[in-house]
C-alpha cells in the first residue's frame, strides 16, 4: 500500500483514474447518498474525492460541495469541471483545514482506509460534521476491488506456494461489520449502519498491454516475475473467453452513521 500513499502516484495515475476507476467508483455512490437526505441548503465535504464521483453526485441535489484530495493532480480534475457548487481544494485529509462541525454530511469513499492515520482521517470526519450531521465511508471488502481482487484470487490458484502481501490493519478491520461499525463510534459518530453493496468492475479485456500498470501499485502483482505475471494475462484471457469486458463482482461496505 505504500504506492498509495505518495502524492506523485496518484497524481500520474490521475487521468486513467478518471477514465477507469471514477466511473465504477460512481456505480457505489448512489447507496450511499440514498441514506442522506441532502438539499440545497446542506454543505457537504467529500474527503480524498479522487476525480470527484461522490462530489458530483452529491451537486446534483443543489448542495454545496468541497471536494478535498492530497493530491493536485485528482483536485485538478475535479476543479476542470467548473460545476458551480463543487470547490476542490487540495487538502490532507488526516489534517482538514476546516472548522468545527462545519458540514452537514461529511463523505469519503474507498480514501480513508488507505491513509497512513486511518483512524486520525475518521476522527477528522467526524470532527468537521455537525451534531446531528451524518458520516458516510465505504471501504472494500477482501483484498480491495475488481481486477486487484481477482489478481488475489488468482494467485491463490495458480501460485499457491506465494504468499499474498498483507493486507493494512485498516482493511482487517474495516472489512467487517462489527469491526466498521466499532471504529466509527470510536471516531466520534454514533448509530452506525453498514450495508454490503456489490457492483460488477469490468476489466477492458482489450487493453491487456496496460496491465502492468494497472496492477503496478499491487505489491502481490510486483512480488510475482514476468513468466507469473504472463500466466495471469493468459489466465485472465481464457476467463474472458470472446468477452471484450469481464465482469468481476467486487463487494464494498457502506458505513452511515451520524455524529
Amino acid at each position: 500500500m505504500q504506492a498509495f500513499n505518495r502524492i506523485d502516484h496518484w497524481d500520474s495515475a490521475a487521468e486513467r483514474y478518471e477514465r477507469t476507476a471514477h466511473p465504477y467508483t460512481a456505480s457505489y455512490v448512489e447507496a450511499g447518498l440514498a441514506q442522506v437526505p441532502l438539499t440545497p441548503r446542506s454543505r457537504v465535504l467529500d474527503v480524498a474525492a479522487g476525480t470527484g464521483a461522490l462530489a458530483f453526485a452529491a451537486a446534483r441535489s443543489g448542495a454545496q460541495v468541497l471536494a478535498t484530495d492530497f493530491s493536485p493532480g485528482m483536485v485538478a480534475r475535479i476543479a476542470a469541471k467548473a460545476v458551480p457548487n463543487v470547490e476542490a481544494q487540495v487538502m490532507d485529509g488526516q489534517a482538514l483545514d476546516l472548522p468545527d462541525a462545519s458540514f452537514d454530511a461529511v463523505f469519503s469513499f474507498f480514501g480513508v482506509f488507505m491513509f497512513p492515520d486511518w483512524r486520525k482521517g475518521l476522527a477528522e470526519m467526524a470532527r468537521v460534521t455537525r451534531p446531528g450531521g451524518y458520516g458516510v465511508v465505504a471501504v472494500w471488502q477482501d483484498r480491495g476491488a475488481g481486477a486487484f481482487m481477482l489478481l488475489g484470487q488468482l494467485i491463490r490458484r495458480l501460485f499457491p506456494e506465494t504468499p499474498l502481501a498483507p493486507m493494512p490493519e485498516s482493511m482487517t478491520i474495516l472489512n467487517t461489520a462489527e469491526g466498521f461499525a466499532a471504529e466509527l463510534i470510536g471516531a466520534g459518530y454514533r448509530d452506525p449502519q453498514i450495508e454490503f453493496v456489490t457492483r460488477d468492475f469490468g476489466l477492458d479485456m482489450t487493453a491487456m498491454d496496460e496491465l502492468d500498470a494497472a496492477f503496478d501499485p499491487s505489491p502481490d502483482w510486483a512480488n510475482l516475475d514476468r513468466a507469473q505475471k504472463d500466466m495471469i494475462i493468459s489466465e485472465l484471457r481464457r476467463i474472458a473467453g470472446d468477452r471484450a469486458v469481464l465482469p468481476i463482482p467486487s463487494t464494498a461496505l457502506i458505513g452511515v452513521a451520524r455524529r
